[in-house]
C-alpha cells in the first residue's frame, strides 16, 4: 500500500534475501515508503520456520513488504522475476557469493541490461582476502574486536542481539540512498556492497581510536576504568538492580544533597569527578552498602525528580509495555505470519525516528508466503489463465493469506 507522503513512495526494490542483514536492509527502505518486493524461493524463506533466538526474525525484518514466491530453477520462474526486476529501482540481496550469479541475477550482468539499477550486495565481508569467508555477525564479532569488549577479560562475550547484521542491513540503505542521488544527477545506477566485519570494526573504531591516541588497550566493557565517577549497577533493598550515573561535579552536588549523605559531600577524595574516578576502590562500596537499605522504586524517584541518569535493568519482553514506547507510538500492531501460531498479533518496535513529527508506521503486515504473487503477475501483464498455470505447475506460490493493512 503506497503512501505518497513517505519520501521513498515511487520506488521499487527487489528483494533477495532472509535471515537478518538483507531483510533489515529492504525493511528500512520500505518503512520510509518503498515498494519492497521479496521473492521467495518455492519453499519459502527458511527464516520463517528458525526457532530460538531466531523465531523472531521473520516478523520483525519483513514488515512493509510483499511477497511473491517462486522457482528459480526453472525457466519460467526465472523469466518472471527478470521481469520483475526490469521494473525495479533497486535489488537488494544477502545470498553466498555466487549464488546470484548462477541465476544470471548479478550485478554485471543485470547493469548491461538495466543500467539506471541500483544493486545492494550484503556480506560477510567487503572484496578482499576474507571474502571466501563463511561470516555469521558472531563470528566478526569474535574476529573483530566486539566480543573481546564485552565480555569480562578472558571470557569474550557476544553482543545481546544482531547487532552487525541489523546495522550491516541500516549502512546498505544509506548507500541506496546515496546511490539514488547519484541517479538523480547521472541517471545511471551503481552498486553498493556491505560486510558484516566491516560493520563491527566500524563499531569498534573508539577503541582502536583510544589506542591510538592514548597509547594505552582498552580494556573490555567490565573490567574498564570508567570516566565517572559513578556509572555503575547497584542492588538496591530486595535484590532489585538498577543503573545509576552521577557524571559531573554538579550532579553530585545535587546526589549527596537529595540522599542526604554530607558526609559524602564533604570527603575531599571525592571532591572532583576525577578524584571519584581515582577513589572508587572506596566510593563504591561504600554506596553499595547504602543502597541496599533503599528500594529501586524509592532511588529511582530520586533520580528522576532531580534529573540524575539511571535505567531499570529491563528484560526485552518488558518492552511491551513500557509507557513511553506506548506513549508515543513507537511500537505497533503486527500480525505474525509464522511460528506456533501464524495468524496471532503482537506489537513490534518501529524506526527510532520521526518524519514530520511522524513515525514511520506498519502500511503491511510481514507477508505470508507468496502472499501477493498474483498481484504481482497481473501487474508484470500476466493473463489469469497464465497465472494459474504457473502456480498449477509449482513454478510459483500464491497464498490467499494477505497481509492486513494498517
Amino acid at each position: 500500500m503506497s503512501n505518497p507522503t513517505l519520501p521513498y513512495h515511487d520506488i521499487r526494490v527487489v528483494e533477495f534475501t532472509h535471515m537478518v542483514m538483507g531483510p533489515t536492509c529492504g525493511m528500512v527502505l520500505a518503512d520510509l515508503g518503498a515498494e519492497v518486493i521479496k521473492v521467495e524461493p518455492i519453499e519459502g524463506d527458511k527464516t520463517r520456520e528458525l526457532l530460538g533466538s531466531g523465531a523472531g526474525f521473520f516478523p520483525m525484518f519483513n514488515r512493509n513488504k510483499k511477497s511473491i514466491s517462486v522457482n528459480l530453477k526453472t525457466p519460467e520462474g526465472k523469466k518472471v522475476v527478470e521481469d520483475l526486476i526490469a521494473t525495479a529501482d533497486v535489488v537488494v540481496e544477502n545470498f553466498k557469493t555466487g549464488t546470484m550469479k548462477k541465476l544470471g541475477f548479478d550485478y554485471e550482468t543485470l547493469a548491461k541490461k538495466y543500467p539506471r539499477l541500483i544493486y545492494v550486495t550484503n556480506k560477510g565481508f567487503l572484496p578482499g582476502p576474507y571474502d571466501h569467508r563463511t561470516a555469521l555477525d558472531e563470528v566478526v564479532q569474535m574476529m573483530g574486536g566486539l566480543a573481546y569488549m564485552t565480555g569480562p577479560k578472558g571470557m569474550p562475550l557476544r553482543a545481546g542481539t544482531s547487532v552487525n547484521d541489523m546495522m550491516g542491513g541500516i549502512f546498505g540503505a544509506i548507500g541506496v540512498m546515496a546511490a539514488l542521488r547519484n541517479r538523480d544527477r547521472t541517471g545511471l545506477g551503481e552498486e553498493i556492497q556491505t560486510g558484516l566485519f566491516e560493520n563491527n570494526v566500524f563499531l569498534v573504531g573508539q577503541h582502536m581510536m583510544q589506542y591510538a591516541v592514548t597509547g594505552k588497550a582498552a580494556d573490555p566493557m567490565p573490567n574498564r576504568i570508567s570516566s565517572w565517577g559513578i556509572y555503575d549497577i547497584f542492588e538496591a533493598k530486595n535484590q532489585e538492580q538498577i543503573f545509576l550515573g552521577v557524571v559531573t561535579d554538579t550532579q553530585w552536588e545535587i546526589f549527596c544533597r537529595v540522599f542526604g549523605w554530607t558526609d559524602l559531600q564533604a570527603d575531599e577524595r571525592y571532591a572532583k569527578n576525577n578524584l571519584r574516578v581515582t577513589n572508587r576502590a572506596t566510593l563504591i562500596p561504600e554506596l553499595r552498602s547504602r543502597f541496599l537499605e533503599i528500594s529501586v522504586t524509592e532511588i529511582a524517584k530520586v533520580f528522576e525528580d532531580n534529573g540524575l541518569p539511571y535505567a531499570p535493568i529491563t528484560k526485552p519482553q518488558e518492552l511491551f509495555n513500557d509507557p513511553h514506547l506506548l506513549a508515543t507510538g513507537g511500537i505497533a500492531k503486527i500480525e505474525i505470519p509464522n511460528g506456533a501460531n501464524p495468524g496471532s498479533f503482537t506489537h513490534t518496535p518501529l524506526l527510532p525516528l520521526t518524519i514530520g513529527g511522524q513515525r514511520l508506521g506498519i502500511r503491511l503486515d510481514p507477508p505470508y508466503q507468496g502472499a501477493h504473487t498474483k498481484e504481482i503477475l497481473s501487474e508484470l501483464g500476466l493473463s489469469q489463465a497464465t497465472i494459474d498455470e504457473l502456480i498449477a505447475k509449482g513454478i510459483m506460490v500464491a497464498s490467499d493469506s494477505l497481509s492486513s493493512k494498517k
